[in-house]
């Protein structure tokens, strides 16, 4: 499994998108409490549980990891680990993999600078104030203190386009599988 960590604009999601077109590595399901939206499909988008169950689950060591997010809990569950399989994670959920101590989870960090970072939120169509705050967040929560030991930590700055990271992520993770 592909373990994809990074602050906001890094290039996260856009790797995965290229790993689950180009390399058939899908991205997990995660579970949430918050409503469907129009158009998102229950196990497809979202597992969509009520607050109870998700709580039932948390009691029952259903979940690698989970955290509280604008007022809905959100969380991936052990039986979504899968060779074939992403996940894009914040600090804390980096550790709660990493600590699974599981041979088959390849972590990675994507580092890109602020100023990147800043130009992609622009081009993303984030608001100033939506990007000041992710930027401000991302200077705590990324520190590199507070980010567990990773695998591979790799370049997604505008120095490699998403397909070049994506194959770099792909290669590494083939190679690290190889290798046990």
């Amino acid at each position: 499994m592909i373990v994809l960590a990074g602050a906001s604009a890094s290039g996260k999601t856009e790797v995965a998108k290229v790993l689950a077109k180009k390399y058939g590595i899908k991205k997990i399901v995660t579970t949430t409490t918050r409503e469907k939206r129009v158009g998102e499909v229950d196990g497809v988008d979202y597992f969509f549980v009520s607050k109870a169950q998700f709580e039932r689950m948390i009691v029952e060591d259903k979940f690698v990891e989970y955290t509280l997010y604008n007022g809905q809990m959100y969380g991936s569950t052990k039986d979504q680990i899968a060779n074939d399989r992403c996940v894009v994670i914040d600090p804390a959920g980096l550790r709660s993999y990493i600590n699974l101590n599981n041979k088959d989870i390849v972590t990675f960090f994507l580092e890109a600078n602020e100023e990147i970072r800043h130009k992609r939120m622009i081009l993303r169509g984030d608001s100033d104030e939506k990007i000041k705050s992710r930027i401000e967040n991302d200077r705590i929560a990324f520190k590199k203190e507070k980010i567990a030991k990773v695998d591979y930590i790799i370049d997604s700055s505008d120095k490699f386009s998403v397909e070049q990271v994506a194959e770099m992520v792909y290669k590494a993770y083939i190679s690290h599988q190889n290798n046990q």
